[in-house]
């Protein structure tokens, strides 16, 4: 089965280690099972270039669902399918957005060379602050000043409190709708809410059915791994769910199995492993 199935992981607090790291074991067992003819891939809410630094020393030759489910693309930056948000619909969530809690997104976009850019407003919060500073002078974030939607929104984040990010999300849903898809979650590095906007088929559910199409895949021929609210889509469309034992209740209910290790004990590599008989 391990030469059929395609394995799709989401990375953060499943593949990867609570610190972001890939643990040497991981990294062995990835490589080889892929060398031996295994097909990995992730799906995460990372974009194409944040993904290209955290995995690059992964043979990764499968395509990837990035953004949540807003982008399937390769490694070396083929676009595979894309769902974003126009301008006019992008104005709107953030009209809306401004007149409820006088909040501004942080915008992921595609320029018309096809480069990201990571988009923040003039007088950031402190929760957006807080993210920034961790950009380093990377060359896609940009001031714009008063905020406003770009040609291509991969996705509008908002970061707010728990109480101000529901009063978002409801104030979105009742206005907007089935036009967008909304991830609203607490953030596992920083103290404050996410809340997400996208595209309504934007959403990693849409975007592994589109994978297994372009795989030429059955659902019975897919074997998710996640931990969060944003991989229940991943469990809802895929032939085999696995979870961590870290993930949340809701999708271990949903699990066909739950691992009995952790994120930080490489649980998914020594399941691949166990499973494509790689030496342990």
């Amino acid at each position: 089965m391990a030469f059929e199935h395609l394995y799709l992981s989401d990375l953060d607090k499943t593949f990867l280690r609570s610190d972001l790291s890939i643990s040497d074991y991981s990294l062995r067992v990835w490589n080889e099972a892929v060398a031996a003819g295994g097909r990995l891939s992730v799906a995460t809410a990372r974009s194409l270039t944040g993904v290209g630094g955290l995995l690059k020393a992964l043979d990764m030759r499968e395509p990837m669902i990035l953004l949540d489910g807003v982008m399937i693309a390769r490694m070396d930056g083929e676009i595979l399918h894309l769902n974003a948000l126009d301008r006019e619909l992008g104005e709107e969530i953030i009209s809306i957005a401004r007149a409820s809690i006088s909040s501004s997104p942080l915008i992921v976009g595609l320029e018309e060379d096809g480069k990201e850019s990571f988009v923040y407003p003039e007088r950031p919060n402190i929760y957006q602050q807080e993210l920034l500073s961790t950009f380093h002078n990377d060359r896609r974030v940009i001031e714009m000043g008063e905020s406003r939607a770009m040609d291509r929104n991969l996705k509008l984040v908002f970061m707010e409190n728990e109480e101000r990010s529901a009063i978002l999300e409801d104030e979105l849903r009742a206005t907007l709708g089935d036009e967008i898809e909304i991830k609203r979650s607490d953030d596992p590095y920083i103290d404050c809410w996410f809340v997400t906007v996208l595209h309504p088929h934007g959403d990693k559910a849409h975007a592994l059915q589109k994978l297994e199409e372009i795989e030429e895949l059955s659902a019975e021929e897919t074997t998710v791994f996640g931990d969060s609210h944003n991989d229940i889509g991943l469990f809802d469309y895929a032939g085999r769910k696995i979870a961590v034992s870290n993930a949340i209740d809701e999708l271990k209910r949903r699990a066909d199995i739950v691992l009995q290790r952790s994120n930080d004990e490489d649980a998914v590599a020594h399941f691949i492993a166990g499973e494509m008989k790689i030496g342990e």
